[in-house]
């Protein structure tokens, strides 16, 4: 099997590297960055000369893109998938993308012979690198049983959560669900270090109570640290908790610690901060303050 990779950058790149060392497939790959590229062509990879040459001649496309938008232009805008697909093509569009957006996608490329499936990533890109990343997918079951071993090359946690466009609506939940998190990991590393506690003993007593979570580590690591290099940069996780507030609006379903996060989110980056770690969102505080965590 011939698969094409379009995106090979902080995410696209690691997942593509494994599918490469993994998997046996030929592979050839697109991006308007050209380190990214070799470090993908050193492996073994072809490099392609646009995404609608790449599209032409693979059996299977992935795309890893930042915004909706952009997987919109590359899907179907001038030389991308749309123009070069063949018949019987499978596209996977491991981007957190819009279910709304997903599904106009597939329903414009169908006429084409191509199937598509979204298939949204998780695990940041340590995970990427490491190939535990967790990957949630929507569409056709068939299809998805057929390329599982694809998603096991690069993969750790693989789950089909039902038609297209689930695979969007999970990870958009699942991030929604992380941000929420990470904000009170902020509040309270900040009120703690405020109020006298050591926030290394309260980063002790927290992990291993029930206050635990993931985006509370991450958020006492790097707030000890005052390390604000990104793993996944908060204009993205701001995105994606725009596209939660939408889906929550289409649906009618009330929203009470989203929008306090998204607004938090707001002041973060009007603040500068958005090319920092999703975490610098703990930054409005310091900077508010005048303090920072770890001079507590």
């Amino acid at each position: 099997m011939k698969v094409g990779f379009i995106g090979v950058g902080h995410m696209g790149g690691p997942m593509c590297r494994n599918i490469i060392k993994n998997s046996g497939h030929e592979v050839v790959v697109f991006d308007l960055d050209a380190h990214a590229l070799e470090a993908c062509t050193a492996l073994g990879a072809t490099a392609g000369a646009s995404v609608k040459a790449v599209a032409s001649e693979v059996d299977v496309i992935m795309t890893s893109l930042p915004m909706p938008k952009d997987v919109e232009r590359v899907a179907l805008g001038p030389d991308g998938i749309a123009e070069g697909a063949k018949e019987g093509l499978v596209y996977f569009d491991l981007s957190t993308n819009s279910p709304i957006m997903v599904r106009s996608i597939a329903e414009r490329l169908a006429p084409k012979g191509v199937t598509m499936l979204d298939a949204p990533v998780s695990g940041g890109t340590i995970g990427a690198e490491k190939g535990t990343i967790a990957i949630m997918v929507g569409g056709d079951k068939a299809v998805f049983d057929a390329h599982l071993p694809l998603f096991e090359s690069f993969g750790a946690n693989i789950i089909h959560v039902g038609d297209l466009g689930a695979g969007s609506i999970a990870k958009i939940v699942n991030n929604m669900i992380a941000f929420c998190n990470m904000a009170a990991g902020a509040e309270g590393m900040m009120l703690g270090t405020v109020a006298g506690i050591d926030p290394n003993v309260l980063n002790q007593v927290v992990r291993n109570s029930s206050g635990n979570s993931m985006g509370f580590r991450a958020v006492a690591k790097k707030s000890l640290e005052q390390d604000w290099e990104p793993s996944f940069a908060l204009d993205l996780a701001y995105k994606d908790m725009h596209l939660a507030l939408e889906l929550a609006d289409e649906l009618g379903v009330p929203l009470s610690l989203s929008p306090s996060v998204h607004n938090l989110m707001r002041m973060a980056r009007g603040m500068g901060f958005g090319q920092q770690d999703t975490v610098a969102i703990t930054r409005v505080y310091q900077e508010t303050l005048n303090r920072k965590i770890n001079e507590g």
